[in-house]
């Protein structure tokens, strides 16, 4: 079943929008996972004339979602159904329906030699009769429906790595429980990231196999650890993700607890990493006791916790994500504590002062954008720790909730990936139009000093992150504007090539830091220098 509904919207976002036409297209009973769904959005959105596009399921959330983007015209779709909707000039809007149908009714072609197709799985009980052999099941279907799903996969004896979000913490907590009594692992909900027996699931890049197990309750982080391990010329045994709620009171840290167990009994996992924002007290102390008593050297990385308060014999506490894998490399080869990167050399100084010599006294601002939640959140705590507070959309402890998420205001460090500006939008990670927008914005304001961003690669990422970015800083960009740093989290193995990407920004003036932690601390150090400047003090 198709329908089509056309509407002029002449207001969008608040803002006037002449001669722009909303339309949608829906199809009934066609199921599609919501990265596919992202990255069919991104490219209707890339289509010109197009102001702004989003594939989405029916669900509730989704269709609220819609109305608040100005993407609504009456839709009449249910949690089944998926939602084709795109907001720009009417012969544009026709045309991105069109390859967005393309797109989603298109199949593989058929070679006859090659015998009979097997028939399509429709259930997680259809797989497991088919191929009793599989143990795992990733879930990407709409919150509302994700627990059932995951709770179906456990009871048929397979492991889960839950993918959707808007689960709540009730039935997290249901999921997980049952999980428990099943001896199971769940990654998840909003599990995005996951390296099983070598195999990247989700946004995960391409690593070495080797001898470092990790857990870790954040994506963004977990790519940071596990891609620098690469660097550094180590290898992952299992990368496991708990999903962001893993470690509150309510839960307990079911997830890291199993997936700790799991690494410890593994006989190809010589050192554990646990990553993590800080989780709650008692949840924080009962990990801690089982990573002591596991028997092998674990690292532990608590984003923003004291370091007196993580610290026992047979952990190693690492101040930040980088940190966490140069100490586990450090501790598999036998080798003596790695400086931590924390530490700004000499030399680092020197550069940031000569990138800094050309700027104005009264650009003094520190603009972050990031598409890495994570990475957002641990810059702002080493802008804390030079002296920097700052205004963000997810502030940490002691920084100020950013009143208008659209304006920065003084030191601003914007999570691209939130919710705020996903909503009806495909992740910055997959389609980074908007975060590039922002950029744009921040380099045109006068009070910037440096723009710091980062750039994540792996599976499900932008094909070319860097090559639209180039772009925006050739039009914007001048000598005596803000310095540009930027970290990109990725490997070589990646299909994007790590070091294509960073050649392509240094050849745009970007000054490219090794982690996500000494961007921050390059952007403090340009900061204190403007201060400097002014005769003031961070």
């Amino acid at each position: 079943m198709l329908a089509t509904q056309d509407k002029c919207d002449p207001l969008a976002n608040g803002k006037q929008v002449h001669a722009m036409s909303v339309m949608q297209k829906v199809f009934a009973n066609l199921y599609q996972d919501s990265v596919s769904l992202m990255q069919i959005s991104a490219q209707l959105n890339k289509l010109p004339g197009i102001e702004q596009a989003s594939v989405v399921m029916g669900s509730e959330t989704n269709l609220i979602q819609l109305r608040d983007a100005g993407l609504d015209s009456g839709c009449q779709a249910g949690p089944n159904d998926l939602v084709i909707a795109v907001r720009g000039d009417e012969a544009a809007c026709q045309q991105a329906l069109e390859l967005a149908q393309q797109r989603l009714t298109s199949k593989p072609q058929e070679n006859s030699s090659d015998g009979p197709r097997a028939p399509q799985l429709v259930s997680l009980a259809m797989a497991a009769e088919q191929q009793p052999e599989i143990n795992l099941a990733l879930i990407s279907v709409p919150g509302d429906y994700a627990a059932a799903e995951a709770i179906k996969a456990l009871h048929l004896g397979m492991n889960v790595m839950l993918f959707s979000d808007n689960v709540s913490l009730e039935q997290e907590r249901e999921i997980k429980l049952l999980a428990e009594r099943k001896n199971r692992l769940v990654m998840g909900p909003d599990c995005g990231t996951a390296i099983i027996n070598g195999m990247p699931l989700g946004f995960a890049n391409v690593v070495k196999t080797g001898a470092i197990g990790v857990v870790g309750a954040s994506g963004t982080g977990l790519q940071e650890v596990t891609c620098r391990i690469d660097q550094l010329g180590a290898g992952i045994s299992q990368a496991l993700g708990t999903g962001g709620h893993d470690l509150h009171e309510a839960i307990g840290g079911i997830s890291m607890l199993h997936g700790l167990e799991a690494l410890a009994a593994d006989a190809a996992t010589q050192v554990i990493v646990l990553i993590s924002k800080p989780p709650a007290r008692p949840v924080a102390e009962r990990i801690l006791q089982r990573a002591q008593a596991c028997g092998k050297p674990v690292v532990v990385n608590f984003l923003g916790a004291a370091a007196e308060e993580v610290a026992r014999s047979g952990i190693t506490v690492a101040n930040t994500l980088a940190d966490a894998a140069e100490l586990a490399v450090a501790l598999l080869n036998h080798q003596a504590t790695p400086v931590s990167v924390a530490q700004l050399p000499a030399q680092h100084r020197q550069m940031l002062q000569q990138a800094s010599a050309q700027l104005p006294a009264d650009r003094r601002a520190i603009r972050g954008v990031f598409a890495g939640g994570t990475f957002c959140y641990e810059a702002q705590l080493l802008c804390q720790q030079q002296g920097f507070m700052a205004t963000s959309n997810t502030p940490v402890k002691g920084n100020l909730r950013l009143e208008d998420i659209w304006h920065s205001f003084g030191h601003t460090l914007i999570d691209m990936g939130d919710d705020d500006f996903t909503r009806g939008r495909p992740h910055p990670m997959i389609d980074p139009t908007l975060r590039n927008q922002r950029i744009a914005a921040e380099l045109n304001d006068a009070d910037t000093a440096v723009v710091l961003f980062d750039l994540v690669l792996g599976y499900g990422a932008a094909a070319e992150p860097a090559t639209e970015l180039l772009d925006v800083l050739k039009q914007h960009h001048t000598p005596q504007g803000p310095v540009l740093i930027a970290h990109v989290c990725g490997t070589e193995a990646d299909p994007q090539q790590r070091s294509r990407q960073i050649s392509a920004l240094r050849e745009a003036g970007v000054l490219i830091a090794g982690c996500n932690a000494q961007a921050a601390l390059w952007a403090s150090e340009i900061a204190g220098i403007q201060a400097e400047k002014n005769g003031e003090t961070a």
